[in-house]
């Protein structure tokens, strides 16, 4: 199947502003490290909210950050642009879910969260690129 960042021999080229590397899995996504780094990032920050909020905030804000990187890599490996964006649009809600969380964390227990929103943010937005290109027609 063809996939708007390969070309015609089959390897994978510029998607989203990856124009000066190779896309061999979704590894080399910077969307997929950087949601990475985020997931590793909410369960440090999970750390310092009150033990009364293992299994409620904490774990609902844990599941939501390891779910984008999850749904970005599960959907790489679908066979259509159609599903991979269907994936991707799920790992974008599972950031806007994280985004409320985080926005409540900092209501509730007062902790800084502005660097999280930032590259959460970042993460919404690289989401969308890749949507727009995986559903762009070839021409």
């Amino acid at each position: 199947m063809y996939l708007p960042w390969q070309n015609t021999s089959g390897d994978r080229e510029q998607v989203a502003g990856y124009s000066d590397m190779a896309i061999n899995s979704y590894r080399d996504l910077h969307v997929w490290q950087k949601s990475m780094a985020l997931a590793k990032q909410i369960y440090q920050l999970c750390r310092s909210l009150p033990s009364e909020e293992k299994f409620g905030l904490a774990s609902q804000m844990q599941r939501c950050s390891v779910s984008i990187p999850s749904n970005i890599a599960e959907g790489n490996k679908r066979s259509s642009a159609k599903d991979y964006a269907q994936f991707l649009r799920i790992a974008s809600g599972s950031a806007a879910e994280l985004e409320t969380q985080l926005l409540l964390a900092k209501d509730l227990y007062h902790i800084s969260v502005d660097e999280h929103m930032r590259v959460l943010i970042e993460i919404q937005k690289m989401l969308e690129v890749l949507i727009k290109r995986l559903l762009k027609p070839v021409t």
